[in-house]
């Protein structure tokens, strides 16, 4: 079974960076559910995300970044209302659609596009800074319940990941709320948390 850690601990958060560089998975906490995360710009470890999930290839991963500034490294020609609603909404559970970076695997999206997040947690976002963007997904079997505790997690993935953050419950136990901004006007993909209206409203103010 995968190591457990509490946040708490002073070397939970290096021994997670260092597992993810070495290529393998590792689960953290999150302000919506508990997400399993790969290093991004590695074929190898985003085969084994999609692996450990059971998730169809063609289904992009998004990404988490743990500030503003690491928007520039996954995503190229931003739009005006993503800088609005990131703006807005970020820390929180809101992930952007934006043209994705060409440095990214075609593995990561398929397409022209990537999902970006930056979480309201603040051990992701220790984790974030201390790693750079990292693809993470919802840590359960594709199709499942998303994980909201460190236990459902390990449940779920068992041996697929090397490392578990815990830091108790997820706070949110909702996905976040999902808007593409590569269309006019902005259309939300997934409802969640954000709701529309309160994006709508933003990118009105934003014109």
């Amino acid at each position: 079974m995968p190591l457990v850690l509490p946040v708490s601990d002073h070397e939970a958060l290096s021994r997670a960076a260092e597992a993810l560089r070495r290529g393998e998975l590792i689960v953290l906490p999150t302000d919506t559910v508990y997400g399993v995360a790969a290093w991004p710009w590695s074929e190898a470890a985003l085969a084994r995300l999609y692996a450990a999930k059971g998730r169809p290839q063609e289904k992009a991963m998004p990404v988490l970044v743990g500030e503003k500034a690491h928007l520039a490294r996954v995503a190229s020609d931003l739009p005006p209302c993503a800088r609005c609603l990131a703006a807005r909404f970020w820390p929180g559970a809101l992930t952007l659609v934006v043209p994705k970076h060409p440095d990214l695997p075609e593995r990561l999206s398929p397409s022209q596009t990537v999902g970006v997040r930056m979480p309201d947690h603040p051990a992701a976002l220790a984790l974030l800074r201390l790693t750079g963007p990292l693809a993470v997904t919802s840590a359960n079997l594709s199709g499942r319940p998303p994980a909201r505790t460190a236990a459902e997690a390990a449940a779920q993935l068992g041996n697929a990941v090397a490392l578990i953050l815990d830091a108790g419950p997820a706070p949110g136990g909702q996905p976040s709320t999902v808007v593409d901004c590569t269309t006019t006007p902005p259309r939300v993909l997934r409802p969640g948390p954000v709701a529309a209206a309160e994006v709508a409203r933003c990118v009105e103010n934003c014109e």
